[in-house]
């Protein structure tokens, strides 16, 4: 029989215990459940219908909630030609989501204005959000979609959640 030493005895593993740090965890749970509020503007849209379809599967990142209320999203796709015209309700929806809150500019239209350049075509959604991700393409495949999220998560991950907790409170 062997003892604890002869295995390798982990004092941090102890049956159903597992030691680690607190944003770790709030990070880990934050990463895996982003909920996405799709601001579908133009083209882009059909290809981010797509990264939800089975083919792409977008539940595997756990994003596949899309909500079509802001109050209940924490990452804001906007996908498409950003006009000036709709530019300020994209900005009331981003206002109304809760902290903390990513956003996706998903396409050449929503991250540079495109091959728009007129009046009234907002040449970039950074001018009035401030964005996590760019996607590049016209429009971008679903797959690039998923990369972005991949990029996301990985940002949520090394963010400090404690401390953001605490300045709430």
């Amino acid at each position: 029989m062997q003892t604890n030493t002869e295995i390798g005895y982990n004092s941090k593993i102890e049956g159903d215990v597992i030691v680690s740090r607190a944003d770790a965890v709030l990070n880990w749970f934050r990463k895996n459940s982003l909920w996405p509020m799709p601001m579908g503007l133009a083209c882009c849209a059909i290809e981010l219908m797509a990264a939800g379809a089975s083919r792409f599967d977008i539940s595997r990142f756990g994003a596949e909630v899309m909500r079509f209320s802001p109050r209940q999203s924490d990452l804001m796709i906007v996908a498409g030609t950003v006009t000036y015209k709709m530019a300020l309700a994209v900005r009331r929806i981003y206002h109304q989501m809760p902290d903390p809150k990513w956003v996706i500019a998903m396409g050449a239209c929503a991250s540079t204005g495109g091959m728009y350049r007129s009046y009234a075509v907002l040449q970039g959604v950074d001018q009035i959000l401030p964005v996590d991700v760019y996607v590049a393409g016209c429009p971008p495949r679903p797959e690039a979609l998923l990369d972005a999220i991949i990029k996301v998560q990985s940002k949520v991950s090394k963010e400090p959640a404690l401390a953001a907790l605490k300045n709430v409170a």
